[in-house]
């Protein structure tokens, strides 16, 4: 037996004397799943996300279980992400791990080539020209236009004389400054063709997804198909002609290979904009009304900054600047306020693509990752007393990913400066010419999908004399 074999078997026999050094070697422990409760088989905790408002669902299990827990709705296990901090990791530093997701329903109504449906190459493509259409060189050009949808929207509400649906009208004009954004001056008839059947594809949007024939859903992918074609009408007659508007963005562009969108991808896409624009854009403006209604000395403050802009402009004779929409800093801690009380974009759906460790929990591939954007906008360690409407909140600069009204990260939306610059027109406008006052005491909110104030906010309008 020679010497290192002596050696090893004694190295072996002391091993075996001491055997508390083996016990010590422990296998590594699977990282668990977040606490929650999954809720009952098969349809899990949706019964009671939709029995109470769902910002009571989650902020009941935030208290209960911290900012990381899991549930069971909407026939997916869903990982819940109630911090700045996890909200940053899932949309910004890790976003590689987690894909958009929506079901299969709505994207068909939508379309699949949509921008918010993809990431990597095609994603970046699209969205660059997005960003293009609506980046501050572009939309200041919209001004003037935007300032005659306003006017025109105002005096209708004035005319009408009677008590109206604050957020319909509000979607009404949201949908055609989306039209203007999209296509520009665009004929009548075709813009009137569009607002009819994207009505339809609404009121199928939420509905059950079935094509039985005269459902809802049904009559919506028929609207949409409707849709398709006027697109292509307009994309025939536009292909000659140079604009810098996002259909013309869209008809010019060309990738390394040459080769340019299709018919379907264009049509997609310009319907996710305008359904991205409309719904979420009315929604921030009604609550806007209200708040301010509400608050009047806020709202003399509004209307002292803004006949400042009035008056500089001859009474109203001159068309509003880039800039002068630039320089109205207490509205624009309004609009901010706004977005961060109503949280319109109340989460996001996204999907792991692996099995994901975050702070020590498992996120299995597979399984919806929903950051919370409310619960993170109205929790009191970033907001002293979140639930009360302070603009003043907003004369500094809230802290890191505490503020997300437009989401974060690679698939923010790219209309954010175009919303902020709708809602400073019409505030002006608003309160330099216009008086308004809500009907009835009943305060509350609905969800339709996005909270808004009860009833729509009924609302009536007259001309200052």
């Amino acid at each position: 037996m020679d010497t290192i074999t002596i050696l090893f078997l004694i190295f072996l026999s002391s091993l075996l004397s001491f055997p508390f050094i083996i016990k010590q070697h422990k296998p590594l422990s699977k990282p668990k799943l977040p606490p929650g409760s999954m809720g009952w088989p098969y349809i899990g905790e949706t019964f009671q996300l939709y029995s109470q408002p769902p910002n009571i669902f989650f902020s009941s299990k935030q208290k209960r279980y911290g900012e990381i827990f899991k549930t069971h709705i909407l026939g997916c296990p869903c990982v819940m992400l109630a911090s700045p901090e996890a909200a940053r990791f899932v949309l910004v530093t890790h976003s590689h791990l987690f894909k958009p997701t929506y079901p299969k329903s709505k994207e068909k109504l939508i379309g699949s080539s949509a921008l918010f449906f993809h990431q990597g190459d095609y994603h970046t493509r699209i969205r660059k020209l997005v960003q293009t259409s609506l980046s501050p060189e572009s939309i200041k050009k919209l001004i003037p236009d935007i300032e005659t949808q306003v006017i025109s929207s105002l005096e209708s509400w004035v005319s009408i004389g009677q008590v109206i649906n604050a957020f319909h009208e509000m979607k009404k004009f949201s949908f055609n400054i989306g039209i203007l954004s999209v296509f520009g001056n665009l004929e009548n008839n075709y813009r009137e063709q569009l607002k009819e059947n994207y009505s339809i594809i609404e009121k199928g949007y939420n509905s059950f997804p079935t094509r039985i024939p005269g459902t809802a859903y049904s009559k919506a992918l028929l609207a949409r198909q409707r849709i398709q074609e006027i697109i292509s009408e307009i994309v025939c007659k536009r292909k000659e002609q140079i604009k810098k508007d996002l259909l013309g963005h869209l008809l010019n562009y060309k990738n390394e290979k040459g080769e340019t969108l299709s018919d379907e991808e264009i049509a997609d896409n310009i319907i996710g904009v305008l359904f991205a624009a409309q719904d979420t854009t009315a929604s921030v403006l009604t609550w806007i009304l209200k708040y301010l209604h509400d608050d009047q000395k806020l709202l003399e403050a509004i209307k002292t900054e803004q006949m400042a802009v009035y008056e500089a402009n001859d009474g109203g004779k001159m068309p509003l600047t880039w800039s002068q929409t630039k320089n109205m800093p207490l509205t624009h801690r309004v609009i901010l306020e706004s977005l961060r009380m109503s949280s319109i974009i109340s989460f996001t759906f996204r999907e792991a693509v692996v099995d994901v460790i975050y702070k020590g929990y498992l996120i299995p591939k597979g399984w919806k990752v929903m950051p919370l954007f409310r619960n993170i906008h109205h929790n009191p360690e970033f907001y002293i007393n979140p639930q009360s409407f302070d603009p003043s909140r907003f004369e500094v600069s809230p802290k890191p990913n505490t503020f997300m009204p437009f989401g974060n990260g690679v698939h923010s939306c790219p209309g954010n400066e175009l919303a902020k610059l709708n809602m400073l027109i019409l505030i002006h406008h608003l309160v330099t010419k216009f008086r308004w006052e809500v009907v009835g005491t009943e305060s509350g909110v609905q969800y339709s999908p996005f909270p808004i104030p009860l009833q729509g906010l009924p609302i009536r309008f007259w001309r200052i004399q």
